[in-house]
């Protein structure tokens, strides 16, 4: 004869395997949602920004920040010698404030010396116009940071005479943050100092 009690033990007995069934796999996806989560984020704070083939910086893309290193510091390297050394009476102001904000105060100071040695006065007392014609830069690294070595080629327009020099630059990067529009690469150059200035001279 059954019992109505026998009814009720495979119910729940059938109760708990589905309750178990539940929780288990709540488990499971509970566990994957995490993988996922920590696996997208790793890769979301090792990328931030895209380079484009000119060397600037568009926001917001997802590159890694270490692979493209190499273009960052070489197009900052082109920027700060294109704000610095490309000047004449009307730009000078404007270029050496934005040069100003991709160096430490290795740059500050050697602006400070030009000033003092009158550079920034002939200038604006002869109207000269001094103009990049290419930049070179050489990056190397050096125990856990970067060293840079640039050629810079720049013409001196002073009216009827144009002459053309040849300046050797060296210095070290550190990391800061980014800062649009002013310090887009998140680099700081650092120990900048002039090498060597030499005159070119034609050849006859």
């Amino acid at each position: 004869m059954k019992t109505p009690y026998k009814d009720i033990y495979t119910v729940l007995k059938l109760n708990r395997f589905i309750v178990l069934a539940i929780v288990i796999s709540a488990q499971i996806f509970s566990a994957f949602a995490l993988w996922v989560t920590f696996t997208t984020n790793k890769k979301a704070l090792n990328s931030a920004f895209a380079i484009n083939t000119d060397g600037s910086i568009i926001p917001l893309k997802l590159v890694t920040q270490k692979e493209n290193f190499q273009v960052e510091a070489l197009a900052h390297l082109d920027l700060f010698h294109t704000y610095f050394y490309n000047i004449d009476a009307t730009n000078y102001k404007k270029n050496l404030e934005k040069a100003l904000w991709l160096g430490n105060g290795s740059v500050a100071d050697l602006y400070r010396q030009k000033k003092a040695d009158g550079v920034y006065n002939r200038l604006l007392q002869y109207s000269l116009v001094q103009k990049v014609i290419s930049i070179e830069s050489d990056i190397e690294e050096m125990d856990d940071h970067y060293r840079f070595r640039t050629k810079t080629i720049f013409k001196i327009n002073r009216g009827s005479i144009v002459d053309t020099y040849e300046l050797i630059s060296t210095g070290k990067f550190i990391t800061v943050d980014r800062h649009f529009p002013n310090n887009p690469h998140g680099l700081l150059i650092t120990d900048y100092f002039e090498n060597s200035l030499r005159k070119i001279v034609p050849e006859s």
